[in-house]
């Protein structure tokens, strides 16, 4: 006689796994439709954030804010579990309150916040609030594509600390210069120091880097505070020597090779130095590797 023995293999049923695709067909039709509802509810202030991306200098990185806040939901996808007694309306309603409201009173930026808090409801509302806080990072991020209307009002004073700070470099080295606002004079030259050399887009732009790396690296909470901290002096530090050496090549080659050639390509230069100088100072502090879950 043949022995069978149970080996703890167990087969779902037909009627089991037929279910088990439904509820999934269910489910991605849901979300699906849910996308769709968004996008035409949505679709007004869409066409002003893609407008600010294109046309304002200082967020012209909002594309990418989407698309690494989509990949990082996208890793995190396998510990997201819906749970029951899913809630989520209060958020849902203030959400769209914001946004209807702002929208009407063309405060398009508190507009753009709304719509990141209804999508915070929403996911609380579809799928739970363990699934909120998975995804609580990727949906936060997004607030860094949103274009505020008071940082273009930070240019001025900043252009004059530029200004002033690349002149002390500058003396440094034996050049003759005077200060006088945001116009520096050199001997043979004068460069004014305008909104694209004040330093603010890198601020900005470091800002959202350093977010980014404060969350995927692994470290002590301490070290992601400084690492996020440090975003803004080490961007400011970095342009504040890009136009001291701006002035440098200005008076040693004339003002055609420094406020041209120079200054066209110098800005990325320096921009990935002070990028290099923030990831030294995540390896100093230890805290270097990628996080298991991203």
């Amino acid at each position: 006689m043949a022995d069978r023995r149970d080996n703890g293999a167990k087969t779902t049923p037909p009627a089991e796994a037929e279910g088990v695709g439904a509820a999934g067909r269910g489910n991605l039709t849901l979300l699906l439709a849910s996308f769709f509802i968004l996008i035409l509810l949505f679709y007004p202030l869409l066409k002003w954030l893609v407008n600010q991306w294109l046309t304002n200098d200082y967020y012209s990185h909002g594309p990418l804010v989407v698309l690494v806040s989509g990949f990082l939901a996208w890793r995190r996808k396998n510990r997201i579990h819906r749970t029951p007694g899913n809630n989520g309306i209060v958020l849902l309603g203030t959400g769209l309150l914001l946004y209807l409201g702002a929208f009407w009173q063309k405060a398009y930026y508190l507009s753009a916040f709304g719509m990141i808090i209804f999508l915070a409801g929403l996911v609380w509302f579809l799928l739970g609030r363990d699934a909120l806080q998975t995804l609580a990072f990727p949906i936060a991020f997004l607030a860094l594509m949103v274009p505020l209307p008071f940082v273009e009002d930070a240019s001025f004073p900043l252009q004059q600390f530029t200004g002033r700070s690349a002149s002390i470099i500058a003396r440094a080295v034996g050049i003759n210069v005077k200060v006088n606002g945001a116009q520096v004079t050199l001997p043979k030259a004068q460069l004014v120091v305008g909104a694209q050399c004040s330093g603010l887009r890198s601020v900005v732009s470091m800002i959202t880097l350093a977010t980014i790396f404060a969350y995927v690296l692994r470290g002590n909470w301490w070290c992601r505070a400084v690492l996020l901290a440090s975003a803004i002096p080490v961007a400011i530090l970095g342009n504040i020597f890009r136009v001291a050496s701006l002035l440098i090549v200005a008076d040693t080659w004339g003002a055609r090779a420094g406020f041209h050639y120079y200054h066209n390509y110098s800005s990325p230069v320096f921009f990935l130095s002070a990028l290099l100088l923030l990831l030294s100072l995540s390896w100093v502090m230890k805290c270097r590797e990628i996080r298991n879950d991203i």
